[in-house]
């Protein structure tokens, strides 16, 4: 019984879910990366790079490069930047839109702190 897409684009953003693959996924923008470059460039143990990075590789959105005993990682296809760059166009907005209604909400409220009422609570 094949899968339905709604289903398989669901599973698709759960792998991409996890914030060490999104980080490893925008330094690969620039181009392949051996592994002890994103370890230096991702504050996480190597084990558990290991273990994003397999993810990634299993689902097929980035590709391993051996040379000797140098293993690098790559973008499988230009798709992935582009997702990613619309992440980022969309969060803008939503960030925007959020910073506007604050400071609309401190000059109709400028005694308060937006948290609470005029006493703090």
């Amino acid at each position: 019984m094949q899968v339905p897409l709604y289903q398989a684009k669901a599973e698709f953003f759960r792998m991409l879910g996890h914030p060490v693959r999104i980080r490893v996924l925008e330094l690969l923008q620039s181009g392949p990366l051996p592994v002890r470059d994103l370890l230096a460039a991702i504050d996480v143990e190597a084990s558990n790079l290991s273990q994003q990075l397999a993810v990634l590789r299993r689902s097929g959105i980035v590709i391993s490069i051996r040379d000797g005993a140098t293993v690098s990682y790559a973008l499988a296809g230009g798709d992935v930047a582009d997702l990613l760059r619309a992440a980022r166009r969309i969060l803008t907005e939503l960030l925007t839109g959020q910073s506007e209604l604050l400071a609309e909400l401190k000059q109709v409220y400028p005694q308060t702190d937006c948290v609470g009422d005029a006493t703090g609570r």
